[in-house]
């Protein structure tokens, strides 16, 4: 240590030229002075204001105001209000919360000094005017987890990022209790009867349901409202307005629906449709149509969709594809329940498929771009993504079988009633306790090769994927126009029951349009649509099959993935439509008899059934079936000219 406190290192290379590394206190001054101005702030709160950064206004502005700059703070909060405040209005009492911007517990301020949208006071008085509601307009997700976390039970952040909640009592749709307001309108467009998803009500019941759901919404003290789009066609998207009461609700539509830009909001006016979830809240059972206390009800001519008495968010999203099934028709753009994926050359695939038959998995090619993995629409430009994420089934994920979906699975991304770690939060993907049924959403950006913006070119390849557990469709097979039809109008896959002292039967599944629970109007017109785009554009339509071979399910074995991985690999490249064809007894089905890195046997299902007589008997029962299902549609035309009896011809013959 040297005289007068002085520390000195003095090394060879330091002799050699380079300069002395030394530190030295001096009297009155601070050695490695960090000090600087002190905060600004009297209070911690203030403090802590000084810590976010200003954000570009959100606020829509309804017509052409010019930039944001022009019109005052108080101004773009006045009109935010005004818009979000006549979505959220009583049809029986003209008065109603205020509406006042951002979450009530960070407020400082008194009533007066916040700017809010002012009701004009009628003889209808009620309390509710007497109260302030706040809109939490538009969070971000970081917003919307702290809102979750300190808010809604059952919230917890899981070890690799996402926000693990719950959905409640309902772990599903319910199909049962969705309705559809029927109307001098919809009561000639929309598919009603036998094997219809739409259920009945009227215009009246819908508004006492909506009544109970605006009450409900304007009683909290806050609630969560989203503006954004459907559809990633610019010419054709759709404005939406999601009203909920959950965080965990605005961040899952935040991941699902396509997600504006600021400057896109400032335009966003007055949306196309509004959805009001007041699932927390049940209906009143003693309502007409009422059959249990969950009600979604759609109501075409208000633009409006109201949810009652459920939790599960997947109604949000289904029940906005539903509305997309009704109005992209009207614009002669045909809305799709299918993934889609683009190869480098441009060349578009749709896959059609049930849970179950691997549309997820085959639509998912790490050669090939996503443009989406469950809804589109096909218009005279392209294909395009309806949604801005992806809903994916967790049970039993794992990383080596589904990586860019578990990679996918952090911050922003929402799983649903999965079970996890109390301490460390690691996920068990294989716990069924809460339900089967768990789901992680998150915006399709997540997906390392997903095409941005979701949109293509015409398909060149309509792929109908059918996992057929009885054992007895082809692996591959090349369909003709109206066997596409035929095929897409049945939408089979089959599904196996549970087992009963080692007995496992398989279950036949017809699904109009692979997506009955969807589809607004009757299936032959989706399927006229659909056969009038593939003969402009040239697609051609493919069956696969998915299933099993060798025998039905218990005795035969599932078609490897690889095996189908290379199928779907030969259709893509366009080899496929080279190989040579032999037809199938009954279905008459075109089958290739040879296609690289398959075995040639599995192609042609008789080769693999050593009991003969049991894959006759087998294919007979299945053939029947598919012609059971059929005579639902038999008395209804498609398109024009003789397409409808072609497609009657193109089903099994016995």
């Amino acid at each position: 240590m040297a005289e007068n406190g002085e520390f000195s290192f003095e090394t060879g290379a330091a002799q050699k030229g380079l300069p002395k590394i030394e530190t030295q206190k001096k009297e009155n001054e601070i050695c490695h002075d960090d000090s600087t101005h002190t905060v600004r702030a009297q209070t911690i709160d203030e403090l802590h204001s000084l810590q976010k950064k200003k954000s570009s206004p959100t606020t829509p502005i309804k017509g052409a105001r010019g930039s944001f700059t022009a019109i005052s703070d108080e101004e773009r909060h006045k009109q935010q209000l005004q818009s979000i405040s006549a979505s959220l209005a009583s049809l029986t009492r003209e008065t109603g919360p205020k509406l006042v911007k951002g979450d009530p517990t960070r407020k400082t301020q008194t009533s007066k000094d916040i700017p809010h949208h002012h009701f004009t006071p009628t003889i209808n008085v009620s309390d509710s005017s007497l109260k302030f509601t706040h809109v939490l307009y538009n969070l971000s997700p970081a917003e919307l987890y702290e809102q979750a976390i300190k808010y809604e039970k059952g919230s917890f952040i899981t070890e690799t990022g996402a926000l693990a909640t719950l959905s409640g009592a309902k772990t599903g749709r319910s199909p049962r209790d969705k309705r559809v307001v029927k109307d001098e309108t919809t009561a000639d467009e929309l598919w009603w009867g036998k094997g219809s998803p739409n259920i009945e009500m009227d215009a009246e019941t819908f508004l006492v349901n909506r009544e109970r759901a605006v009450d409900y919404l304007n009683s909290l003290d806050k609630v969560f409202v989203n503006d954004q789009f459907l559809n990633w066609d610019p010419e054709n998207r759709i404005k939406v307005r999601i009203v909920s009461a959950r965080a965990y609700h605005s961040l899952f539509m935040h991941n699902m629906c396509i997600r504006p830009t600021p400057e896109e909001l400032e335009n966003f006016g007055t949306p196309d449709f509004t959805i009001y979830n007041a699932g927390q809240f049940p209906c009143n059972r003693y309502t007409h149509y009422m059959t249990s206390s969950t009600s979604i009800d759609l109501n075409l001519a208000r633009k409006e969709m109201v949810i009652l008495g459920t939790q599960y968010a997947g109604e949000m999203k289904k029940g906005l594809f539903s509305v997309m099934h009704y109005l992209m028709p009207k614009r002669q753009i045909l809305s799709l329940h299918s993934g889609s994926n683009m190869g480098k050359d441009g060349d578009v695939a749709l896959f059609f498929g049930l849970s179950g038959t691997g549309k997820t998995t085959l639509s998912t090619d790490h050669n090939r771009y996503l443009i989406g993995d469950d809804e589109h629409c096909w218009s005279s430009s392209g294909v395009s993504n309806i949604e801005g994420g992806c809903y994916a089934k967790c049970i039993d994920l794992s990383r080596e079988k589904e990586p860019d979906i578990w990679n996918a699975i952090k911050f922003g991304t929402v799983l649903e009633n999965v079970v996890f770690d109390e301490h460390t939060r690691e996920v068990d993907y294989t716990d069924k306790s809460v339900t089967e049924n768990t789901r992680a959403s998150y915006p399709i950006e997540y997906i390392p090769n997903a095409k941005i913006p979701c949109v293509g070119p015409h398909p060149k390849n309509v792929i109908l994927l059918a996992c057929d557990a009885f054992g007895v469709l082809p692996p591959v097979s090349k369909l003709s126009m109206a066997q596409t039809m035929y095929h897409f109008i049945s939408g089979y896959t089959a599904l196996v029951a549970g087992t009963e002292e080692g007995v496992k039967e398989p279950q036949a599944t017809f699904s109009a349009c692979f997506g009955a629970a969807f589809i607004m109007l009757h299936p032959t017109k989706y399927a006229a649509m659909l056969a009038e785009k593939m003969q402009k554009h040239g697609a051609t339509g493919w069956l696969v099959n998915t299933g099993w071979s060798g025998g039905r399910y218990g005795s035969g074995n599932r078609i490897k993935l690889p095996y189908t991985r290379k199928i779907i690999d030969a259709i893509h490249s366009g080899s496929l439509l080279e190989a040579n064809y032999k037809k199938t007894e009954v279905f008459g089905l075109d089958i290739p008899t040879e296609i690289e890195g398959v075995p040639s046997e599995i192609l042609d299902p008789v080769n693999t059934w050593s009991d003969k007589d049991a894959y006759n008997d087998t294919l007979l029962k299945l053939a029947g079936l598919f012609k059971n299902n059929f005579e639902t549609f038999t008395n209804h035309q498609v398109g024009q000219g003789e397409l409808t009896q072609e497609i009657l011809a193109a089903g099994p013959n016995f």
